[in-house]
């Protein structure tokens, strides 16, 4: 049963059919084959139930107010700003792409739209820099990867959900080993820079008094960033109403910077709804199969199969995530992430590690499979707005982050502490 569903998966996906239709489709077969009931009839009620969860608000208001700021130039200066301040290290403007990337992600939520947002930003500086291609290329995808690390995540909303755990808690538990990674991908492109000199580029000569100047475009965002986790935090609010507070804070920014107009807004609302609309039909998709995997006994079958093999917590845990990068060659992460946890979940539950530390864990594997070819989402993002030269390229350059996102993975592995820290000292939260 267990071969069948992956194979049949794995297909499907092979095909080009939809990640939404692919699970779908999935649910669907193995409710006709291995239940004697019509599991098919519950698929209405189970849509309604799921798409009323109150949580699932966040995500397009999350979505719209990183729409927002792309569309009123907030993200533009705020990039132009970033570069100035990190133009005295090897690697510049590569180094703007991380910095400019983590910014950006603690508005956005999505790994997708950050990638797709610096890109846009950052490919024509890197043609009149002369910056290596490859490198460059690799450190934007890489720095998009961020959207879905730093809170507030979209990604980590919907393993909530399906693991039940608390989004403050996971939010609070991302919120350092986000900070080691991004110092981690710094580090990298310093490091390649200093012992490939010509791999640098141009170097830009910025005064201090520039910095100072163009300091205020770096405080929209992180003012929105405070607000937004702040609230929840301080108890003031839950994280969808804190999204809409957020929201509410990027159309009072537009309007300040007079980009609020009907041409703002309809782009904004169309780019939310498509990105919502993908997101909540994979969603509902993967709700429906993990209803017919618990129904089948599939769920139980593999809990106890993986137990009785006998093998170490630590050893469970590392096949786990060799699954995970293998899977992430092959398949979309949002659909990774929402057809596996409730099957992995339980298992890593019952070797008595902590669901907040594996919901961190497993958003790392994700984003390690927005970089690996054949299928990493950020190297087509990246690819598909510079709109020339070798789709390769972004292969490559994303490689030697592929290697931090490793090095993140043992650290964590290494010093649990790293995650659970933080959410411990805020236990009251819920």
């Amino acid at each position: 049963m267990l071969s069948f569903t992956v194979v049949v998966l794995l297909g499907l996906l092979a095909l080009s059919v939809t990640a939404a239709a692919s699970v779908g489709i999935l649910g669907l077969a193995l409710a006709e084959l291995y239940s004697p009931l019509p599991l098919s009839n519950a698929l209405g009620e189970l849509a309604w139930g799921s798409s009323a969860e109150f949580l699932l608000v966040a995500i397009p208001l999350y979505v719209l107010m990183g729409e927002l700021l792309v569309s009123s130039g907030v993200a533009g200066r705020m990039y132009g700003a970033v570069s100035k301040w990190v133009s005295w290290m090897p690697g510049g403007l590569m180094n703007a792409n991380i910095g400019a990337s983590a910014l950006f992600s603690a508005t956005s939520g999505s790994s997708v739209a950050t990638a797709a947002t610096i890109s846009t930003l950052a490919l024509p500086e890197q043609r009149k820099a002369g910056y290596n291609a490859p490198l460059f290329l690799g450190s934007i995808a890489a720095g998009g990867t961020l959207g879905i690390l730093i809170p507030p995540s979209i990604n980590m909303i919907i393993f909530a959900l399906i693991a039940n755990v608390s989004v403050p808690k996971l939010y609070l538990a991302a919120t350092l080993p986000a900070l080691v990674l991004t110092s981690l991908f710094i580090l990298l492109i310093v490091g390649i820079c200093l012992v490939r000199p010509d791999l640098a580029g141009e170097r830009v000569t910025v005064t201090w008094r520039d910095r100072i100047e163009s300091f205020p475009h770096l405080l929209p965002p992180l003012g929105i960033f405070v607000l937004v986790i702040g609230v929840i935090y301080g108890g003031i609010a839950t994280a969808s109403e804190s999204a809409a507070l957020g929201v509410i804070a990027a159309l009072l920014l537009a309007w300040y910077k007079g980009a609020l107009n009907v041409a703002t807004l309809r782009r904004a609302f169309e780019s939310t709804m498509r990105t919502t609309g993908m997101i909540i039909l994979i969603t509902l998709s993967a709700f429906f199969l993990n209803f017919v995997l618990s129904s089948i006994g599939l769920t139980s079958a593999l809990v106890d199969f993986v137990v009785g093999l006998d093998l170490s917590p630590m050893g469970t845990m590392i096949a786990l995530i060799i699954f995970y990068i293998l899977l992430g060659c092959f398949m979309d992460t949002l659909a990774m992430l929402v057809t596996t946890a409730p099957l992995t979940v339980p298992i890593v539950v019952a070797l008595g590690f902590d669901p907040i530390w594996f919901g961190v864990m497993l958003i790392l594997l994700c984003e390690m499979g927005q970089l690996t070819p054949p299928f990493g989402m950020n190297l087509f993002v990246v690819q598909s707005i510079r709109a020339e030269g070798k789709f390769i390229d972004v292969v490559y350059g994303a490689l030697p982050f592929c290697g931090v996102l490793l090095l993140m993975l043992v650290l964590m592995l290494a010093v649990p502490d790293m995650v659970v820290w933080l959410p411990s000292l805020f236990s009251s939260i819920s």
